[in-house]
């Protein structure tokens, strides 16, 4: 008997270890609160008591379909789960009692796992096979203890119970109350104040139809989010019964109300009195009603909306007779200046659509833009003509032809663009390797403009400072909004952008009101106005801001919290949301003094006017609250598509929701889940994109670039975050056999193909990338850079105290060490915001203002101390 029974322990264990191979660790149940490091027990329990009608369907289909009530009713639980977690690898634990094996002294309790796969998406007929194989077979090896196989699973207790973080019961013999001297006596369940895992779903079978109990755990589920749960298990098996065939990713989950709420009252949204005007004539209006009034400033140089109107009028009449007309595409490339803004106002009432270049782009981006859009006319000036590739195109630089620009009509121009016709074409980084081009209408544009207009509550008494680069999106809020209402706009010089207190001075001396930033810039602020003495401090918190907005990426919680309400006079701050492709921001959340210390990421908020905002699945099906799914956006201001991509069809899809003949979605990549409230919580995305100090990065674009490298066989790239705050892109590398490439050498190579923000800060050497078990890529197990790898070999010493006190601030800031004084800056992963970080500190110690240029020309050192 002994042997046998070792025996038998020996084939169940087996069976164990391979049912539980590779199964997934958690369960991503769409929790309300974080994790706390170490499990917690705290629970509650709320009850559901079905229609006795159900109940008597439920267990009519089980019948006819051979199987269980409890199979049924499982199944039903595990596409509940899989439409919450869209994991298609579903453990839930059991309770089991009555073992068969009785000597090997383990009668009692066990707990089963029933691992299930709901991968392609199969009926809830096929669904039902497959639970119910699965119990068998479960039922077949029920002996073992389950604390024995989590030991031999070597599975570790954390922040959550081992393997299984739901249980499911089902009490299928239903007693008879009992009689007591003519007293009816009935089983009742004592709710538990005890939660053994994060959920437990138990049925009772009762004369009144299933009773299903949700028992919870309280640190991690609101109650409001178990009822939830408890009205989609009841619609999931009203659908069930009305239609097993059908497949579980389409069968209904929301219910009536809810899916009213999500698609009508939540995207309820429409505003019909703007006026159906391109934005340059909103403009215009502008200028009849205050000429005068001043519309851009920049450094000692300034424009009246008079004289903006009459020089961009000059140009439009100008560039008309160079074949500037509508659906034409004209590249701008210029320095941040008045110009500029004259050249982009000039291109849109001449009928044209503009294709920014950002100056700062290396030669062989220029070059792609330029031959793809081929563009028959180029805005630019004398001093950036001999960087930019030669295309065969008409040249006009605004300064040396400014004379002849002159001679043309000042009138505003007549018969220019419709609202159907492009107004511009920005480019963004794209995962095929290429940036791809965004087409934005002049609709687009005029419904965006006065549409957020009304959140940021701009008006003409507004200062609106100008920090984005004129090739982003961001830049058409920063300077289209405040100029269609008769604000002014200030624009910042690459000097101040990039130092936090000259910034600050400028925001002062021009009495800015409204500012729009990153939210990374922002802490390298905050980082630079602490090392400040406090009356300096003060000083420069004492200004006219009244609205700070962020936008470009997820918002911590700690800075609201912390810092932005430092001002003398209670600046406002709110979070924006919004894409590329759909011209800008799509959603605004207006920031509390206080807000929930248990979010991370602060909301991204609700759909601005003429715009809808939806979360789905895969098939397009609405998501409840609470649960991650992928953002798509709708509405005036999504754009035209992509320039000659055929990847428009895939991200522009049909809008399902909508009633309009030709409305679209955009299909944004990024994951979210609705707040009970119909509030928007941004959770990150779903693919490779991600945002890099503000801009949007497709790491598939420098892996392709960096792959064509001679000495790279196999690159990743992924962004981490190592130090709280401080995200940053490295590249993991597999060199060609032989070959290992320096760096520095790696960084120059990608400098000549991609902006600076999109090249890598580290860069680690690997004989091979790690791998999951189905043969991809395992990114989490990519290793963090080591410090000492990216300094160089040869160490030059400081020589004096100024070179030593340098290199000091140059180890606190880039955090490695040691670092020689011919050690170059950017060679060493720095970057933009570190930038600023060097400078503030430097000024600190020299009591000097460091220009910006200066550091670009003296990278090292031995060159700044010179």
């Amino acid at each position: 008997m002994i042997v046998s029974t070792e025996i038998n322990a020996d084939s169940q264990l087996a069976y164990w270890k391979q049912q539980l191979k590779d199964a997934p660790p958690l369960l991503q149940l769409p929790i309300d609160y974080p994790r706390s490091q170490v499990q917690t027990f705290n629970g509650a329990t709320i009850s559901l008591v079905l229609p006795q009608s159900l109940s008597e369907a439920l267990k009519a289909l089980s019948q006819q379909e051979e199987v269980t009530l409890f199979t049924l009713l499982l199944a039903a639980f595990k596409t509940l789960l899989y439409r919450y977690t869209e994991q298609d690898d579903i453990l839930v634990g059991i309770p089991i009692t009555n073992r068969n094996q009785s000597e090997s002294g383990l009668i009692g309790a066990n707990t089963l796992v029933l691992r299930t796969n709901l991968s392609g998406n199969p009926s809830f007929q096929e669904l039902l096979s497959r639970v119910h194989e699965v119990r068998l077979a479960a039922y077949a090896h029920q002996d073992l203890p389950f604390e024995q196989v989590v030991e031999e699973l070597q599975l570790e207790r954390i922040s959550h119970a081992p393997l299984l973080q739901v249980m499911f019961h089902l009490h299928d013999t239903p007693k008879q109350a009992a009689e007591i001297q003519g007293l009816k006596v009935d089983d009742f369940k004592v709710a538990s104040e005890i939660a053994q895992v994060d959920l437990t779903l138990e049925i009772v079978e009762k004369a009144e139809g299933l009773s299903c109990l949700f028992q919870y755990n309280t640190d991690l589920f609101d109650t409001t989010t178990i009822k939830r749960m408890e009205g989609h298990y009841r619609t999931l098996l009203e659908g069930i019964v009305a239609n097993p065939e059908q497949q579980i990713l389409t069968l209904p989950l929301l219910t009536d109300v809810e899916r009213h709420q999500i698609l009508v009252e939540w995207n309820n949204t429409t505003v019909g009195s703007y006026p159906n005007q391109c934005v340059h004539e909103l403009i215009e209006a502008q200028v009849e009603q205050t000429p005068d009034a001043i519309a851009l400033i920049f450094e000692d140089q300034q424009l009246t909306y008079r004289e903006l109107n009459t020089r961009a009028n000059q140009l439009a009449h100008f560039l008309k007779k160079c074949g500037v007309k509508p659906e034409v595409l004209v590249g701008i490339c210029m320095e941040r200046s008045l110009e500029i803004v004259v050249g982009i106002l000039g291109i849109l009432k001449a009928g044209g659509a503009y294709v920014p270049l950002d100056p700062v782009y290396p030669k062989e981006r220029l070059n792609f833009i330029l031959a793809e859009t081929q563009v028959p006319v180029l805005l630019t000036q004398q001093g950036l003509v001999e960087r930019l590739p030669q295309h065969g195109v008409q040249v006009i630089c605004v300064d040396n032809d400014w004379s002849s620009i002159l001679q043309q009509s000042d009138e505003n121009l007549t018969n220019g663009a419709t609202s159907e016709n492009l107004a511009y074409v920005i480019y963004t980084s794209g995962s095929t390797g290429k940036p791809k081009g965004v087409m934005i209408e002049h609709a687009n544009l005029s419904h965006y403009v006065q549409s957020i207009r009304v959140p940021l509550g701009v008006t003409a008494e507004d200062k609106y400072l100008h920090t984005a680069s004129f090739a982003f999106s961001s830049s058409i809020r920063q300077l289209m909004v405040p100029l269609s209402q008769g604000a002014s706009v200030v624009i910042a010089t690459s000097e101040q952008k990039m130092n936090p207190l000259a910034l600050f001075n400028l925001i002062k001396r021009h009495d800015v009101t409204v500012i729009d930033v990153v939210p990374s810039y922002w802490r390298s602020c905050t980082h630079a106005l602490a090392q400040l003495e406090p009356e300096a401090r003060m000083s420069l918190l004492d200004n006219n801001l009244r609205l700070i907005a962020s936008a470009s990426e997820p918002l911590l919680s700690d800075l609201p919290r912390n810092w932005t309400f430092g001002f003398k006079h209670g600046a406002r701050l709110v979070c924006m949301y919004g894409q590329t492709e759909t011209t800008g921001i799509v959603a605004v959340y207006p920031i509390p003094v206080k807000d929930d210390d248990r979010a991370e990421v602060i909301c991204i908020g609700r759909p601005i006017a003429n715009t809808q905002i939806y979360l789905l699945d895969r098939y397009l099906q609405p998501q409840p609250v609470g649960v991650p799914s992928e953002v798509y956006i709708g509405g005036l201001g999504l754009g035209r598509g992509y320039l000659n991509r055929q990847l428009a069809t895939e991200k522009f899809i049909p809008n399902p929701f909508s009633p309009l003949a030709g409305a679209r979605l955009y299909k944004t990549g990024d994951l979210g889940r609705y707040l009970p409230d119909g509030t928007i919580e941004f959770l990150g995305r779903i693919d490779d994109q991600v945002k890099i100090r503000g801009m949007r990065v497709e790491l598939g674009e420098i892996e392709a670039v960096l792959s064509q490298h001679a000495a790279v066989r196999q690159s990743v790239v992924i962004a981490r975050e190592d130090v709280p705050g401080a995200q940053r892109l490295v590249a993991y590398v597999v060199p060609n056999q032989g070959q290992e490439p320096m760096f520095s050498e790696l960084r120059s190579y990608l400098r000549e193909r991609l902006p600076e923000y999109m090249v890598p800060s580290a860069f680690v050497i690997l004989s091979a990338l790690p791998l999951n078990p189905n043969g991809k890529i395992n990114r989490r197990a990519l290793p963090a850079p080591d410090p000492t790898q990216q300094k160089p070999q040869r160490i030059v010493a400081p020589r004096d105290l100024l070179e030593e006190q340098l290199k000091d601030i140059w180890q606190e800031v880039l955090g490695i060490e040691p670092i020689g004084i011919r050690d170059n800056f950017f060679d060493l992963g720095g970057h933009s915001l570190l930038i600023m970080r060097l400078v503030a500190q430097i000024e600190k110690i020299s009591g000097k203002n460091l220009p910006l240029a200066t550091l670009l020309e003296a990278p090292t050192v031995e060159q700044l101390a010179n």
